[in-house]
């Protein structure tokens, strides 16, 4: 099995794309576990506990929906923050063949103060990194 971790944040059209990309893969149906990440906000961390699951996020749902229809395997897990550590920490570990991260448009300014967790995994990865279209 191909195993590729999709991190989502609070985006369902970057999400969409994300696993569109991963649905179109040759022979995705038959050889592709898409395992769905996100780390829980201050929003959904205030929930109560039976319902704090990354499940139950929405962007995870739609991508979800997508891998689903495509027959997709699909597994979930919660990410650690700082996300990109999380997500680096998850591709060191060897379970992972790929990711699939749903790219944003930032002007160089706003990436040297914010940071990016899109470019610090991309430079930091030791598996292939996808990056998909952003807005």
């Amino acid at each position: 099995m191909y195993r590729i971790l999709l991190p989502f944040d609070d985006s369902t059209a970057r999400a969409k794309r994300q696993a569109t990309y991963v649905a179109n893969l040759p022979c995705a149906s038959e050889e592709v576990v898409a395992v769905l990440a996100h780390s829980l906000t201050g929003e959904e961390r205030s929930v109560p506990q039976e319902m704090k699951r990354v499940d139950r996020v929405e962007t995870v749902r739609r991508a979800k929906d997508v891998l689903d229809e495509a027959d997709v395997s699909v597994e979930t897990t919660e990410l650690s923050s700082p996300p990109s550590e999380a997500i680096l920490e998850l591709a060191e570990s060897g379970d992972y063949d790929e990711i699939v991260m749903g790219g944003r448009k930032r002007s160089p300014a706003e990436k040297a103060i914010l940071g990016s967790v899109t470019q610090t995994v991309v430079l930091n990865s030791p598996i292939p990194v996808t990056v998909t279209g952003g807005v």
